[in-house]
């Protein structure tokens, strides 16, 4: 989108109502107007993980909305974040921003990020983060190339500029997340079949995840998910409202196939999730589902041909006995059963060196970086 340009001053306002809610959520169609890799959401889901009534996050924690405009023209948004399960993690000061849009104007863009800095820093906060939206669990990150490929389930997109924007108001890097992309091979590679083979003589079991148990098995994919993040960069476990709200968020675009659990004696040790990569549907809906969109879904939903690994973990004490492969494994054979030509492994944090050298081992690609950011107030 081009720059705004004329002499009015830049006006950053609160949103309130369902009015300016609107407003909010569909502004980014200003933003990527033309733009074909960019992928609609889905509006009235995006409304509903806004609102309070609608999202968990705001059991715990706090945030504002504000829309920027210029001249009578919208040309921002951005989410102020006082995120207290993260707080109550680090102790560290730290408020984040996310739901981060602008035009490509450096005037706008310190508006909005002055508006964010000057809401955290109004509740003792020292230090400005993003964006994350809400959390490091939901979309976050500045993608910082590849912006000629589409982003897929979940993931976020923006235009080159962003970066620059952020960085001539003084963020510098927090963190980066890696993707990686694995095409599908043409049969079971024979690490992973040795993997597999492996993990059970060690006494793991690689199994589906029962969709019919659906509270019990989410039970246990929370019980290691809290555990298996708990050392890295950032994390804050879920809630367990949070993981049942992302849960049922997922089950209508799921593939059962692609659920795995790893257990040992029993008891849960690991956890792989893939999704297929719905976001190849959404690009057709223009962010409506009903009326005339669910007969565009389903045409498209069997044509989806690629899948996101989206959650991956093993405990700490089982790291060195192959599970991780293992569970690659299970995936990798289900996959290939269901005629999936790629995957996206993501987000992988750059720190991340164990799980890096797996995924390189297994042939995948780093092909796209995400930037988290940060800034001193």
């Amino acid at each position: 989108m081009a720059p705004a340009t004329g002499t009015a001053p830049v006006e950053v306002f609160r949103v309130e109502g369902r009015r300016d809610l609107r407003r909010f959520v569909r502004f980014p169609w200003a933003v990527y107007d033309g733009n074909r890799c960019w992928v609609p959401p889905l509006l009235r889901e995006q409304t509903r993980f806004l609102t309070p009534a609608g999202n968990a996050f705001f059991r715990h924690s706090t945030a504002e909305l504000f829309l920027a405009r210029r001249g009578g023209e919208l040309v921002g948004r951005i989410a102020a974040i006082e995120n207290r399960r993260h707080l109550e993690t680090y102790e560290d000061g730290t408020g984040f921003f996310g739901f981060f849009e602008s035009v490509d104007d450096g005037e706008v863009a310190s508006a909005l990020v002055e508006t964010a800095a000057a809401w955290v820093r109004a509740r003792g906060l020292r230090r400005l983060r993003g964006p994350t939206s809400f959390t490091i669990n939901d979309e976050c990150g500045i993608l910082l190339d590849a912006f000629d490929r589409p982003p897929v389930v979940l993931m976020p997109y923006n235009p080159p500029y962003y970066r620059l924007l952020l960085e001539d108001l003084g963020f510098v890097k927090a963190h980066d997340l890696y993707a990686y992309r694995m095409e599908a091979p043409a049969e079971m590679p024979r690490r992973l079949r040795s993997a597999r083979a492996l993990a059970g003589a060690r006494g793991t079991v690689i199994r589906q995840i029962d969709l019919s148990r659906f509270d019990e098995e989410l039970t246990r994919i929370h019980s290691v998910h809290s555990r298996a993040w708990a050392e890295n960069w950032g994390a804050v476990p879920l809630s367990q409202s949070e993981i049942h709200e992302l849960a049922e968020r997922l089950l209508p675009v799921v593939d059962p196939a692609l659920l795995f659990l790893a257990e040992k004696g029993g008891e849960p040790i690991g956890v792989v999730i893939s999704v297929p990569d719905v976001n190849q549907v959404l690009s057709h809906l223009n962010g409506r589902l009903f009326p005339f969109g669910l007969a565009r879904f389903l045409w498209y939903r069997r044509r989806v041909d690629a899948l996101r690994g989206l959650i991956m973990g093993v405990l700490a004490e089982h790291r060195h006995e192959g599970v991780d492969a293992a569970l690659y494994a299970a995936t990798v054979e289900a996959a290939l059963a269901k005629g999936y030509r790629w995957g996206e492994l993501s987000w992988i944090l750059e720190s991340n060196l164990p799980m890096r050298r797996v995924l390189e081992r297994l042939g995948t690609v780093h092909y796209k970086t995400y930037r988290i950011y940060e800034k001193e107030l």
